[in-house]
Order: C-alpha cells, then structure tokens, then sequence
C-alpha cells in the first residue's frame, strides 16, 4: 500500500443518505478478480442513462467535479453488503477521502484496508461543506492526518477524530499483512521454539 499523503483535492458532493454497496459498485461487475478497472463502474445506475450516456445531471458527470478527490456523503456511507470491491471502485476512481456524518462498519473499516480516509464529521459541519461544495465554482479542502484536521481557503477548519492504530497504518501504507511481516522475526522465534 501507498502511504496517506496529506493533500489538497476538490470535493464532490452527493447529496444523499444511506447509500449502499449495491449503489457504490453493482452487482453485475463484480466478475473481476483484480481489485483495479472497477472505477468505471462507480456508481454506475447513476452515473449513466439507460442508453449508456453519461447521466448530465448525476454530480460526477459535471465538468467541475471531475478530478474531485474527496466525496461528501450524508448518513450511513457504506451500508449492505460487506464487499470490499466499493472501496476498491471508489479508490480506482480517484478518491482518498470520504467524509460523512456516519458510515457503515464494515465499508469504514474496508476503507483504511484500501488506503482511503473515511472522516467522520457532525451533520452540521457536513451541511456547510455541502453548501460551499454545491455553491463555489470549485471548492476545495486540505486534508492533514498528521494533525486530524480539515481547512477550506475560506477560513473554515474542523479537527476529526481518528482511531491511531489506523492512522499509523495509513500514514505508513501499511495493511494487515505488512503489520504482521514487522514481526516476522518474533513468529520465526516462536514457530522454532515450538516445533514438534
């Protein structure tokens, strides 16, 4: 895994509640056994028309939340099933963080397997960032893990709160496997001292 830079990125706003697994990647392109090439199924029954155009009024078909790198949900991101894939779709599309007052735990425990920052802010906080989203021309946030916090160009600022195991993980692009491999040589003493 890639360490978590801290960055500068444009925020998407998708300005609805309990969006689920089957809405983030669904079903029918779960086929792939790689965990790339599924950003083009982001949310795909919104993104796209019955006839295969690009839906103009879904909020990632519009030209100034393109490169967005940050997506802006409302409650309970993530729900349904436990697959890994919506993760893997949203960080092949380009996002590294998503921000909501909650999510699903499964999909925000996925989230730090697949070097993604799920940021959990009150809905108040949220509000504003859907408004500044939706009303300047190009709104952006800069995001600082180090220090758990969130600014805009605009004077706002918000600290988030973040468990500091997961933080080390993804400051240090490291997954469970990694984590585990730090100790090799504690499991080889162990395997040789109790081998039978």
């Amino acid at each position: 895994m890639k360490p978590f830079k801290n960055f500068k990125g444009i925020v998407a706003p998708l300005d609805r509640m309990d969006i689920d697994t089957d809405q983030i990647i669904p079903k029918q392109f779960l086929k792939r056994i790689e965990r790339t090439g599924f950003g083009q199924f982001l949310f795909f029954d919104w993104r796209y028309l019955d006839d295969g155009k690009p839906n103009p009024d879904f909020v990632l078909n519009k030209d100034r939340y393109k490169d967005s790198q940050i997506l802006l949900a409302k409650d309970n991101f993530g729900s349904g099933s436990s697959r890994e894939h919506a993760p893997w779709s949203l960080e092949d599309y380009g996002f590294k963080v998503i921000i909501a007052p909650s999510f699903a735990d499964i999909f925000y425990n996925n989230c730090f397997k697949n070097t993604m920052l799920p940021i959990v802010l009150s809905s108040d906080k949220t509000d504003y960032l859907f408004e500044k989203a939706f009303n300047e021309q190009i709104y952006m946030l800069d995001i600082n893990l180090d220090e758990q916090t969130i600014k805009d160009d605009l004077g706002w600022s918000a600290n988030f709160e973040i468990d500091q195991y997961k933080k080390k993980s993804l400051l240090e692009g490291l997954d469970d496997i990694l984590i585990t491999l730090q100790l090799k040589d504690k499991i080889d003493q162990f395997e040789k001292h109790y081998q039978l």
